[in-house]
C-alpha cells in the first residue's frame, strides 16, 4: 500500500501539505483533485522521488514498478512506433543484451546465457510487443502509416500521445496519470478509459474531466485544507459527500458561534457584578478552552453569463452542396488544386438549436466550424449567412491567437474602443481578472486564465450563434462548470465539439456526425456513440483476447458478420427517422417555452385581478388593459396548444 505519514511540504514560502495523512491500497483507482496550486503535481513528483517531504514519510513498496508520463518529447529520427515500444525499459534491456550476447564469441556460457535471455523475453511478452504497441497507438488516434513517421514530425500534443502511449507500454504496479484527456479527442478518451479499467495496479489520476473520473475511480483524494481527505467512490459521489460535509460543518459553527456569543454576552453582563463574578469566570475559562470552529471556507464559484444576443436570424445560416476542406498551393502559394475533407454539406442552423458535433479523430470537425465560421471559404457549393449573424467562434487553440505581451483590458479594449474603461474592468472582473491582473501582460498567465480570456472575448461581442471546438482545454473543474451552467442559459445557436462529456450532455438536445467524408444526423446518445466507437474504429485497437485468438472458423464468425449487418441497417433506420423528428421535436421545444413564458405572463395577470382594488374607479383603465391581456394570453396559449398537439400526433407516426 501507499502511505503517507504526518507529510508536510513547502513550496518556496508557500505550504502545500502541513501534517498530512493517507494511506492507499493495492488495486485502488485514485482521483487526485484539488484547487489549482494546491499542490496535486507536486504530490506526484514526491511519489517519483523528485521531490522530497519537508516532514514526514511517503512508504510504498520498493519492488513497485512505476509508470508516468514525460513531459518532454525529444524530436527524436526515431519512428513512433519504436518510440511507443521504449516504454518497457525492462524489455529494451533484454533486447539490448541478447544482441550483445549474439554478437560475442559462442561459448556454452554464451549459449546459456542466450537461452535464459529467450525465456526472459517470452515473460515479457516481447513477441507481441509490436501488435500490442500497435494496438495502443491505433486507439490514441494514431494510424499505421503514422506510426511509422519519425517522432520529430509531430505536433507537440501528438508527441504528449507517444509519451502516453510510453507510459502505457510500461508495466507497472503503480501508474501515474496528470491529465492524460488534455490532448485526446472524444474516441481516445473512450478507448483509455476502457484501457484503465483493466488495468491491475494501482492508478492515480490528476484530471478535470468529471465524466472520466466518474467512469475510472473508485477512491478520490482531495487536497484541501493542505491536508489529503480520502472519500470512497466515483468523483460524483465525492460531490455528494463533500456537499453534506459542508453542510454539517456550516451547522457546526453556526451553533458554535451561538455558544459563544451567549458566553461572550454573559461575561460582558456579569464580570463587574460581585454577585456574579465567579461565575463569569467560569464562563471566560469556558470561552478559553472552547477550540474554534473556522467559519466555513467554500471558495467563491465562479460564474458568468452570455448576454441575450441583440438579433435572432432564422435561419441562421444554409449551406447547399459544400465542400469543406483546404486548397492545395504550391512552393509560390499559387492554388493548383483542392483538398476536400467534408463533403456535399446540406445543413441549415435554426435560431435556437444546440448541437454537439461528433466523430472520431482527423474526420473533419474542425474543418468544417471553420468553414461555418467563415474561416475557411467553402470549395464548392454555396453558404447563405443570415442577416444579423453574430458568430462567437472558440478555436481549438484559441488560447494561441492572442497577443501574450498584451493585458486582458488590452484586448477587451480592441474590441470596444469607444467602451469606458470602468465598464471593461468591471466586465473582466467577471471573469477573475481583478485589481493589477487586468493590466498586466498575458504571457505569464496559466493555460485555464488565457483560455477564460478567450471565453470573455467572446461573451462581450453577444453572439447569436456560438461555434465552440474544444472550449474546456486547459480549464479547471470549476471553470468548466461554470461553462457548462452559461451554456445551458445561452439563448442563442450553439455548435459544440467537445472531449468533455458532461458539457455535451448538459448544453445540447441534438448531435450531428462527421464520418466518411459525410455530415449526417447521429440519432442517440452519448452511449451508443461509444458503442459505434468500439462496433468499428476501436475495435481495431481493442486489446487481444483468448476469444479473439482462439482459431474461431470461418463459418462461426458469419452470424456475427450477418448482425452487424442488421445494426447497420437499423440505425440507418433510426437515423432517417431521426432526421424527420428533429424538425418536429424543435418546433415543440420552441412551443413548450413560448406556451411557459405564456402561462407565466397569465398567472400574474390572474393574481392581479384578485385583487379588490382593482375595480375602484381610479384603475378602471388598468382593469380594462387586464381583462384584454387575459384574452390574448388565452387565445395564444390555445393556438399554441393546438399546435402542439397536432405535432405531437405527427411525432406519434413516425414512431409508429
Amino acid at each position: 500500500m501507499i502511505r503517507f505519514s504526518n507529510v508536510s511540504l513547502m513550496r518556496g514560502t508557500k505550504p502545500l501539505l502541513e501534517g498530512a495523512d493517507l494511506t492507499l491500497n493495492p488495486g485502488d483507482k485514485i482521483g487526485l483533485i484539488g484547487a489549482n496550486g494546491a499542490g496535486k503535481s507536486s504530490l506526484f513528483a514526491m511519489l517519483r522521488g523528485e521531490l522530497h517531504p519537508d516532514q514526514g514519510e511517503i512508504d510504498f513498496p520498493a519492488r513497485w514498478r512505476m509508470a508516468y508520463v514525460a513531459q518532454e518529447t525529444p524530436a527524436l529520427d526515431r519512428a513512433a512506433l519504436d518510440y511507443a515500444i521504449d516504454g518497457d525499459v525492462n524489455l529494451r534491456r533484454l533486447q539490448a543484451e541478447l544482441a550483445r550476447l549474439e554478437a560475442a564469441p559462442h561459448t556454452l556460457e554464451n549459449g546459456i546465457a542466450i537461452g535464459e535471455i529467450h525465456a526472459a523475453l517470452a515473460d515479457a511478452e516481447a513477441y507481441t510487443v509490436q501488435s500490442r504497441a500497435e494496438q495502443l497507438l491505433l486507439g490514441l488516434g494514431f494510424s499505421l502509416q503514422q506510426m511509422q513517421q519519425p517522432v520529430a514530425s509531430f505536433s507537440g500534443g501528438w508527441r504528449m500521445r507517444l509519451n502516453l502511449a510510453q507510459a502505457l507500454m510500461c508495466p507497472s504496479d503503480l501508474l501515474l496519470l496528470d491529465e492524460p484527456t488534455n490532448h485526446l479527442d472524444l474516441d481516445a478518451i473512450i478507448w483509455l478509459e476502457d484501457w484503465l479499467k483493466r488495468y491491475a495496479g494501482t492508478l492515480i489520476i490528476i484530471s478535470h474531466d468529471r465524466d472520466f473520473l466518474d467512469e475510472i475511480v473508485n477512491v478520490v483524494v482531495h487536497i484541501d485544507e493542505r491536508k489529503l481527505k480520502r472519500y470512497s467512490g466515483n468523483y460524483s459521489a465525492f460531490e455528494r459527500q463533500r456537499a453534506a460535509q459542508i453542510v454539517l460543518a456550516q451547522a457546526a459553527y453556526e451553533k458554535q458561534q451561538r455558544s459563544r456569543a451567549h458566553l461572550e454576552s454573559f461575561i460582558n453582563r456579569f464580570k463587574a457584578k460581585a454577585t456574579k463574578a465567579r461565575q463569569a469566570q467560569s464562563r471566560m475559562k469556558a470561552l478559553a478552552r472552547m477550540e474554534e470552529l473556522a467559519p466555513l471556507r467554500a471558495a467563491a464559484e465562479f460564474s458568468f453569463e452570455f448576454r441575450e444576443p441583440l438579433s435572432a436570424p432564422n435561419p441562421l445560416l444554409v449551406m447547399e452542396d459544400v465542400d469543406a476542406g483546404y486548397p492545395v498551393l504550391d512552393a509560390h502559394g499559387d492554388r493548383v488544386g483542392e483538398k476536400p475533407v467534408v463533403r456535399r454539406v446540406n445543413f441549415s442552423l435554426q435560431s435556437g438549436q444546440r448541437i454537439g458535433l461528433l466523430g472520431v479523430n482527423g474526420a473533419g470537425k474542425s474543418t468544417l466550424i471553420k468553414t461555418v465560421a467563415g474561416e475557411l471559404a467553402p470549395l464548392s457549393g454555396t453558404a447563405t449567412f443570415g442577416k444579423g449573424l453574430v458568430i462567437g467562434y472558440f478555436a481549438q487553440h484559441q488560447v494561441e491567437m492572442l497577443r501574450h505581451d498584451e493585458s486582458p483590458l488590452w484586448h477587451l479594449m480592441k474590441l470596444a474602443p469607444d467602451t469606458r474603461e470602468q465598464e471593461l474592468r468591471n466586465f473582466l472582473g467577471g471573469f477573475n481578472f481583478p485589481g493589477d491582473m487586468v493590466t498586466s501582460p498575458i504571457a505569464p498567465f496559466s493555460g485555464g486564465e488565457k483560455a477564460r480570456l478567450a471565453l470573455a472575448l467572446i461573451v462581450w461581442q453577444r453572439p447569436n450563434l456560438l461555434l465552440l471546438d474544444e472550449p474546456t482545454n486547459h480549464l479547471d473543474l470549476e471553470t468548466r462548470e461554470a461553462l457548462t451552467m452559461a451554456l445551458a442559459q445561452f439563448e442563442g445557436t450553439l455548435v459544440l465539439v467537445s472531449h468533455d462529456r458532461h458539457l455535451l450532455r448538459a448544453t445540447t438536445d441534438q448531435f450531428l456526425i462527421v464520418a466518411d467524408g459525410r455530415l449526417q444526423p447521429f440519432d442517440g446518445d452519448l452511449d451508443d456513440y461509444k458503442e459505434w466507437l468500439f462496433q468499428t474504429k476501436l475495435g481495431k485497437a481493442a486489446p487481444l483476447t483468448p476469444a479473439a485468438t482462439g482459431g474461431q472458423s470461418p463459418a462461426a464468425a458469419a452470424p456475427a458478420v450477418d448482425r452487424r449487418e442488421q445494426k447497420r441497417l437499423e440505425a440507418e433506420e433510426r437515423q432517417r427517422l431521426a432526421a424527420l423528428k428533429k424538425p418536429i421535436e424543435s418546433r415543440i421545444k420552441r412551443l413548450e417555452e413560448q406556451m411557459a413564458k405564456l402561462n407565466a405572463k397569465k398567472s400574474e395577470i390572474d393574481a392581479r385581478l384578485l385583487e379588490p382594488s382593482l375595480y375602484e374607479a381610479h384603475n378602471k383603465e388598468e382593469l380594462k388593459n387586464l381583462v384584454a391581456d387575459q384574452a390574448f394570453c388565452s387565445r395564444d396559449l390555445e393556438q399554441l396548444e393546438a399546435e402542439w398537439l397536432e405535432l405531437q400526433e405527427q411525432l406519434e407516426g413516425l414512431a409508429a
